[in-house]
């Protein structure tokens, strides 16, 4: 039995009839760590010796007759911008490089009392600046399925981590599609919740008007298990809100009306990937679902919206990072004035992406421009809303490609980030207009996963779910893991 094959209800299965112990599928997964991450390079931080002492813990729940259910000795992998008391976080920066955090994220806690066993913090792009997790400050992740190419980012480690069983699930952080460009490039499962689904208390912020945190998995089943334990509202988050997901009557793809982007094929689609897309909208209609395109005007200003929004909001949330209250140890020089200092920490401790969002939001909110441009945004960001509200009472679902392209060499777009924005062109609608999406993999070009994308109304994701779910029996790609694609796809 290889464990690392397993989902959580078939590793609880193995648990409860004392087929496996907690402790044996922790070492599989530290192994599997030991012998791949060098090349993956997925993880920033390994907690080997903490989770073989929290499978022994488990293991004794066990043998006292608990029954495994939840997130029970599930080995997970957390994104290293979600805090971990008394682990070191760096959130891919070198100005936070011995940062040690002295609190839990709420995500994180409530993955913790599930009984979860965290085996590590995972790399992504610095600050969560990025498409292709080459932004870190400490190492560049590979895609398992080709280390010469990106895994996607920000959430690139996380994605690349469970796509190279090297953890069972993972959280991760979508401001923009960081997590379903990363889950399409890898061919694994990624979900963004509706925005205050989830606690955002104790994630290091990129842009808290869109920040959210959300599962990465190898299939949609246990992707829900990580989301239903992580969701609801958490007293320390003012923007988590008390509500349960909306119910999705019926199962499987029979009658629902699923919307299709009429331009969506294009914006510098590979024209592989669009076969793909198509592949999957007929197989959506022999299912019984019915197709329509729609269009939505307004879905153009999305990356436009996002990139004024989320710089604007970068250049507050690294204000703090002055080299008092955080940064690196580099002691004033003679004379030298607290702007003279704070420029040089800043100056040594952020990297390119983060300097040139810090530099575009700064103008953005200086006098006379915020008006014209960060308030702009948000008054065009209620328009996109509106729109999506009213195309979803035409139809239940809207379903397209997760990025333009599979993934791509690194380097390739590293030196042009005008190219490397557009890879979420597809993603950063769901976002901006606070909805649910999420993507799984729906087939192979170029010998690398493709991912579809299923966005649906604001606390829809039952029928997300429910849309993914059909959609993955129908495609056959459910528990992909990097290098043991179908052999008519490989």
């Amino acid at each position: 039995m290889d464990v690392k094959q397993l989902t959580i209800p078939e590793l609880h299965q193995a648990y409860a009839k004392r087929e496996l112990t907690v402790e044996a599928v922790t070492g599989a997964y530290l192994d599997s760590i030991t012998h791949t991450d060098p090349t993956v390079r997925a993880f920033l931080t390994v907690l080997g010796e903490q989770a073989i002492q929290r499978a022994e813990v488990l293991d004794k729940q066990l043998a006292a007759g608990a029954k495994p259910a939840g997130l029970f000795g599930v080995p997970i992998a957390i994104k290293d911008n979600l805090c971990l008391a008394g682990t070191r976080t760096t959130a891919a920066s070198k100005i936070l490089e011995h940062y040690v955090a002295p609190y839990t994220a709420t995500a994180v806690q409530r993955v913790l009392d599930a009984g979860a066993v965290v085996l590590g913090k995972t790399n992504l792009d610095e600050f969560a600046m990025g498409s292709s997790t080459e932004n870190s400050a400490y190492q560049k992740t590979t895609n398992p399925w080709d280390v010469t190419r990106v895994p996607g980012g920000s959430s690139g480690g996380s994605a690349a981590a469970v796509s190279a069983s090297e953890a069972l699930v993972a959280l991760g952080s979508d401001t923009g599609g960081s997590i379903r460009q990363p889950a399409s490039l890898c061919g694994v499962v990624g979900l963004k919740p509706t925005y205050g689904r989830v606690s955002r208390h104790g994630v290091i912020a990129l842009s808290s008007s869109l920040d959210q945190v959300g599962p990465l998995a190898c299939t949609v089943s246990d992707a829900r298990v990580l989301y239903e334990t992580i969701a609801g509202a958490d007293p320390l988050d003012a923007t988590t809100v008390v509500h349960t997901d909306d119910p999705a009557t019926g199962k499987g793809l029979m009658g629902l009306r699923v919307g299709y982007l009429e331009d969506a094929d294009t914006t510098g689609m590979d024209p592989e990937v669009l076969a793909q897309v198509q592949k999957a909208l007929k197989l959506l209609e022999s299912a019984g679902a019915k197709i329509q395109p729609v269009k939505i005007d307004s879905v153009k200003l999305a990356l436009a919206l996002y990139y004024v929004i989320v710089t604007s909001e970068v250049s507050s949330n690294l204000a703090r990072y002055d080299g008092i209250r955080y940064g690196v140890d580099m002691q004033p020089k003679p004379k030298e004035t607290f702007l003279q200092y704070t420029t040089r920490i800043r100056s040594h401790g952020l990297g390119m992406e983060a300097q040139r969002r810090t530099l575009l939001g700064t103008y953005t909110l200086s006098k006379g421009y915020a008006d014209r441009y960060y308030h702009r945004a948000h008054e065009l960001q209620g328009v996109l809303e509106r729109d999506f509200d009213a195309v979803f009472h035409d139809v239940d679902l809207l379903f397209g490609p997760t990025s333009p392209t599979v993934a791509f060499p690194l380097g390739e777009k590293f030196n042009d980030p005008l190219t490397m924005y557009l890879s979420d062109i597809f993603t950063v609608p769901a976002n901006i207009a606070n909805l649910p999406a999420i993507s799984i993999p729906i087939g192979f070009a170029h010998h690398l996963p493709v991912g579809g994308q299923f966005i649906g109304p604001r606390f829809g994701e039952n029928l997300v779910f429910r849309a993914a779910l059909g959609l993955e029996a129908e495609c056959g790609f459910a528990n992909l893991r990097a290098g043991k694609a179908p052999l008519h796809q490989a």
